[in-house]
């Protein structure tokens, strides 16, 4: 299953540089809604397994990332492509509204992503 618990160290390699699309959910150890949504991120895992990599990340141990791509709310969903956050589903949510998500940035995250600015690794954080 292509469900990945990443921190700040991994976040480039894993998500940024993967040629798969990356549905990260941003959560926190002691938040509720994170817990209620948790068996529908693994069921659309497995769902979209070798289509989309999800991935997780503890908010509590990797702040750096969560504060690089403003999380304010948990759980928060974040789709990217090439490293390009694309969409974005932040607090509570039906899981229709993840898979939704889901689709829609499959269906057009490319054409988004060309739009975007790339991710630049130059740039000095904090």
């Amino acid at each position: 299953m292509s469900l990945l618990e990443v921190d700040d160290r991994s976040w480039e390699h894993e998500v940024e540089l993967s040629e798969l699309p990356v549905l990260v959910m941003f959560f926190g150890p002691m938040c509720p809604y994170c817990k209620e949504m948790e068996p529908y991120f693994i069921q659309y895992a497995q769902e979209y397994e070798g289509t989309v990599t999800f991935a997780k990340l503890n908010i509590a141990e990797s702040p750096f990332t969560a504060e690089r791509y403003g999380v304010m709310a948990t759980p928060t969903f974040s789709f990217f492509c090439h490293g390009t956050p694309i969409q974005n589903l932040a607090g509570v949510a039906y899981p229709t509204l993840l898979k939704k998500l889901i689709e829609d940035s499959l269906e057009h995250g490319e054409a988004c992503r060309e739009k975007s600015t790339p991710v630049r690794f130059d740039m000095a954080y904090g």
